[in-house]
C-alpha cells in the first residue's frame, strides 16, 4: 500500500502540494513513484518560470517509462530541488521528503480543486 500524507492536497496525476504560506512545494507520490519504478531523471523548470494549474512543467524519467509532471498550481517557480538532478533516486528512497519545485501561487484558491489525503487514498485503491 502506497504512503499517503494528510498534511498535502493530491491532484488526480499523482503531484502533491504542501503549502508554507504562499509557497506551494511540489512532488509526485509515492503510488506514482511506485508505478514508475526506479527513476533515471527529472525535467524540472527554470527559476523564474510561469507555470499553469493543469500545463506540464517537467517530467520524470524511469527505467520503464517517462511522466509528464502536471502542475497543481499556477504561479512563479522560486526554486528546483537541484539534488534531484544528479541524484533523481532520491525520490524512490522518500517521495515526499524529495519534493521537484517551489512556486510562489498565483492564486491559491486553486489549492480548493485538490483532493485531500482521504479522496486521494480511494483514487489509489482503485
Amino acid at each position: 500500500m502506497s504512503k499517503v500524507l494528510d498534511d498535502r492536497k493530491y491532484a488526480d496525476s499523482h503531484e502533491w502540494v504542501k503549502t508554507e504560506g504562499d509557497i506551494a512545494i511540489i512532488g509526485i507520490s509515492d503510488y506514482a513513484q511506485h508505478a514508475l519504478g526506479n527513476i533515471v531523471y527529472v525535467d524540472m523548470p527554470e527559476e523564474g518560470d510561469e507555470i499553469e494549474q493543469g500545463d506540464d512543467f517537467g517530467a520524470v524519467e524511469s527505467v520503464k517509462a517517462a511522466s509528464d509532471l502536471i502542475s497543481p498550481v499556477s504561479g512563479v517557480v522560486v526554486e528546483v530541488n537541484e539534488e534531484l538532478v544528479n541524484n533523481p533516486e532520491l525520490i524512490n528512497n522518500d517521495a515526499y521528503d524529495n519534493w521537484i519545485i517551489k512556486v510562489r501561487m498565483s492564486d491559491p484558491s486553486e489549492l480548493d480543486k485538490l483532493m485531500d489525503g482521504a479522496a486521494y487514498k480511494k483514487i489509489c485503491e482503485a
